[in-house]
């Protein structure tokens, strides 16, 4: 019997509870306040649909301190229904590939309280808002038992949520218990560790959402350039950002799709653009140059035209802020316009010239870059190819944090907070588009902008502020730069011109290694002639997969010391850096951290700070320390000396390689000799004399498709085989852990690889890639009879290989295999059992001969004795 529902009595209990608090509080259909109740009304439904988030109930509460907090309020009404994790966790409303599990959102309390919280994020000035999920049932004496949990989702958390406890009523809510429920709020905290967990979670979302943006603006929205895209999101951005109290941010309705003069909808995005920029006391030469780029497109006639009652413009705004309005306003720290570049310009295929150059440093590569060249709270940093300034992005978010851990006062951090953006940071750029990024890249992480500039770094740069202290010159004191590879000597023209105007520091730059191994020699020469390089780090070649194949290496420089010729170089080859990488744009995720990753960035950093003795996860192998000679300048590149001397196991590998492989060539010879004899051997005189029928193989088996999922899914461990469509090695592609429980294919059946067409059996439990059925079978099956009937499906293979894949499993079940039977019409088990033994007793027959002849029969006794004789 179906368990009944009591989600109306806990909705009587706990609207009972805030009656009696005598607080204002609203049902789902009554409003709350206009914003709050817009912003419901705008956001993603809980089935994915627009609109009409409706709260069980939902209350407006102010603190001592008079601030307001949105308490949102979902029940439901059996056990299990109060919130859903996920491993790590957290509110579980995200599905793998970044996109809103709605099931949860829908089935469980707590992960409806916090989308609906996130709406308020997305679409309010509110920044913190309490989530209270409540469900309950009936024990088995009829009486009602509630659970409560209270969520805290904030900015701080990136929208996730943080527990704050469960609870056995609402009593909390009502002064002055309300008071001390905040404080409890305020000591919530997240270490570093959770938070940086966080931002990969929202980094996969970003991705996903980009994508979907990107691809619905491409296939529908006709007659944007890459550039006029790139524009439309930054635009959008900055115009729904907003100042607190001072400018309003943009909002859908606003955009009204009016044809009078200097009222279109690019002009009312511009006119807000405008205020935006002069309240963040950007310099008016700067805003100027802001606006000069995004106007054109923004005025254009064809995105202001109205067509069915609205224009394009409206159209792709109103996409922009659904899509991505959820992120950057959560104050996300993290190059989200490097994601946002990548994807644009993914449809062009880095087809334009200067575009080729633009290949934009994955986050986890500029945090290294900024490590490397040890930026701390006091460190003046420059690039001078900043492209969406992810570089500088990963140095601002180490300053904060340096900040943050060695400064006590509270007024202290908050100026040098400001300092650090305002002051500490310079970028150029010389493509508009990507300038662009930049600007907004800074803008969203807080109005780090004021020295971003667009100019030629190595034709219009005098090493001045570019605005505001634009007499003085910048003190840089440390250098990260992914150049473009054209330039000259690969991009050490960059690094030349960027060291020479430094007096001190250090510096670290992603460049392919061309650069150090010939192709920039008379550059590399001048730059150790006042400089000296530390370290030598080879990358992943699969680094930028899907952008550039480059192979790519990390030079660290000590800035304004003349390399001497003893100088230890720190050469480290980094090509596992413990990430694996796909480029399939159908893949949940296109980086896995599958050995450590962030544990070797971080070893690479000390290791390059301390020497040998930070040898943790890398190897000697890995590791080198040597010289190089100043004067040459291609010789950049090395790696540790290899010792040529084979060792015992070199030489046991060989020679079990070569006897493995004699072995199976005996075996195969043989067969194929009995064979082209046609042997009247007693077993062929066996299958001449047994008697055979037909069987339909539905009634000996079931064909199943798999559930199947990539290799970038697969975990350490060796529990369970991984078979592809491949026809080698059993089928099996590799050994993997435990990945989850539904696509686990359970021992004692085939797989089927439809490539192929081969049928292996697996006797241990596996998981399967793409295009792979499992087989399995309805009769009992002895060892030996596997064997058997191995060789009778592979019989079908002609067959098989021959109609679409499509029809695959119609054709197998209609199949028909011949059969030895007994006298009775049954298959005949004991002629199969006695078959197959016979022919392994044969073939390991052959095999001791091999032996044998080859002195190498009773190898381990002989092996004994040998080792006694030597003994005495």
């Amino acid at each position: 019997m179906k368990t009944k529902s009591v989600e109306p009595n806990i909705a009587d209990l706990a609207n009972g509870w805030l009656k009696s608090y005598g607080l204002d509080y609203k049902l789902e259909q009554e409003s709350l306040n206009s914003e709050i109740d817009k912003a419901l009304d705008e956001y993603l439904s809980k089935s994915g649909g627009k609109g009409g988030n409706r709260p069980d109930a939902k209350l407006l509460l102010q603190d001592k301190e008079l601030n307001y907090w949105p308490i949102l309020i979902e029940y439901k009404g059996y056990k299990d229904k109060l919130v859903k994790l996920d491993a790590a966790g957290n509110v579980d409303n995200t599905k793998s590939k970044g996109e809103p599990n709605y099931q949860n959102i829908k089935s469980y309390a707590v992960n409806g309280a916090v989308h609906y919280a996130n709406a308020l994020l997305h679409h309010t000035s509110y920044t913190d808002v309490i989530a209270i999920g409540m469900t309950g049932f009936r024990d088995e004496l009829g009486q009602l038992q509630h659970q409560i949990s209270v969520y805290y989702v904030s900015k701080k958390n990136l929208g996730v949520g943080q527990k704050v406890g469960e609870y056995t009523d609402l009593s909390f809510l009502p002064p002055p218990d309300f008071n001390n429920f905040i404080e409890g709020i305020r000591q919530l905290s997240l270490s570093p560790e959770q938070i940086e967990r966080l931002r990969e979670l929202k980094e996969q979302e970003i991705q996903a959402s980009l994508t979907k943006l990107n691809n619905d603006i491409y296939q529908n929205e006709k007659g944007l350039s890459e550039d006029d895209r790139v524009y439309l999101v930054a635009s959008s951005i900055i115009a729904t950002l907003g100042v607190p109290g001072k400018v309003k941010p943009l909002e859908k309705d606003d955009l009204k799709c009016s044809q009078e003069p200097e009222n279109t909808d690019g002009e009312i995005i511009l006119r807000k653009i405008r205020s935006f920029l002069k309240e963040k006391s950007l310099p008016s030469s700067k805003r100027d140059l802001i606006i000069r780029t995004l106007q054109n497109t923004l005025t254009s006639d064809n995105l202001n035209k109205v067509t069915a009652g609205e224009t394009q413009l409206k159209r792709v705004f109103n996409k922009i802020v659904d899509d991505l309005g959820r992120y950057y306003k959560i104050g996300l720290t993290t190059d989200f316009t490097g994601k946002l570049f990548n994807e644009m310009y993914s449809w062009l295929g880095f087809s334009q010239d200067k575009l080729n150059d633009v290949v934009l440093t994955p986050s986890y590569v500029a945090k290294l870059l900024a490590k490397l060249a040890r930026v701390d709270r006091n460190s003046y940093v420059w690039d001078f190819a900043t492209g969406s300034a992810g570089l500088l992005v990963a140095a601002m978010n180490e300053m904060l944090i340096d900040a943050k851990n060695n400064i006590k006062s509270p007024q202290a951090l908050a100026a040098k907070e400001v300092q650090i953006k305002a002051e500490q940071l310079l970028g150029l750029e010389v493509l508009p588009s990507v300038y662009m990024l930049a600007i907004l890249n800074m803008i969203l992480m807080g109005d780090g902008s004021s020295n971003i500039i667009n100019k030629d770094s190595l034709n219009d740069f005098d090493g001045k502020y570019g605005f505001g202290r634009t007499q003085e010159d910048f003190p840089a004191t440390a250098f990260i730069l992914n150049p473009p590879y054209s330039a000259d000597g690969n991009g050490m023209i960059f690094v030349e011109k960027a060291l020479g105007m430094m007096t001190k520091g250090y510096a670290a730059i992603i460049i392919q290694g061309s650069a150090g191994s010939g192709k920039a020699a008379d550059y590399n020469r001048r730059i150790l002639e006042k400089h000296t390089l530390l370290a030598s780090i080879k990358m992943p070649d699969d680094l930028f997969i899907g952008k550039s194949s480059v192979q790519t290496y990390v030079y660290v420089f000590r800035v304004n010391e003349t390399h001497h010729p003893d100088d230890k170089v720190k050469f480290i080859d980094f090509s596992n850096d413990g990430y694996t990488r796909t480029s399939r744009k159908k893949a949940s995720v296109n980086l896995r951290d599958t050995n450590h990753a962030k544990e070797r960035y971080e070893e690479v950093v000390q290791l390059v700070r301390f020497g040998e003795s930070k040898l943790k996860l890398l190897t000697k192998k890995e590791y080198y320390e040597g010289t190089i000679d100043p004067t040459n300048g291609a010789d950049w590149n090395q790696t540790a000396p290899i010792d040529t001397k084979p060792t015992l196991e070199d030489f046991k590998k060989t020679v079990a390689d070569y006897l493995a492989w004699e072995v199976s060539t005996l075996l195969k010879h043989q067969a194929r000799e009995d064979d082209s004899l046609r042997k009247l051997t007693p077993l062929n005189m066996k299958l001449e004399h047994v008697k055979w029928s037909e069987f339909k193989l539905g009634d000996l088996f079931d064909i199943q498709k798999t559930t199947s999922f990539d290799s970038d899914e697969l975990t350490d461990g060796d529990a369970y085989d991984y078979v592809t469509r491949t026809s080698n090695n059993q089928g099996i592609l590799r050994k993997t852990g435990f990945v989850n429980q539904s696509n686990i294919n359970k021992a004692g059946g085939w797989s089927l690889g439809l490539l192929q067409m081969d049928f292996f059996y697996r006797e241990r439990p596996w998981y399967a890639g793409q295009f792979v059925r499992h087989i399995v079978p309805k009769i009992e099956l002895t060892r030996s009879s596997i064997l058997f009937f191995t060789t009778v499906l592979n019989k079908l293979k002609p067959k098989l290989l021959s109609v679409l894949v499509r029809h695959v499993n119609e054709v197998f079940i209609n199949s028909k295999v011949t059969l030895p039977i007994t006298a009775n019409g049954k298959i005949d088990f004991e002629f199969i059992d006695t078959l197959v033994k016979e022919l392994e007793t044969e073939r390991v027959a052959k095999l001791e001969a091999y032996l044998t002849v080859a002195n190498l029969k009773d190898f381990d006794k002989k092996r004994t004795a040998a080792k006694q004789t030597i003994g005495e």
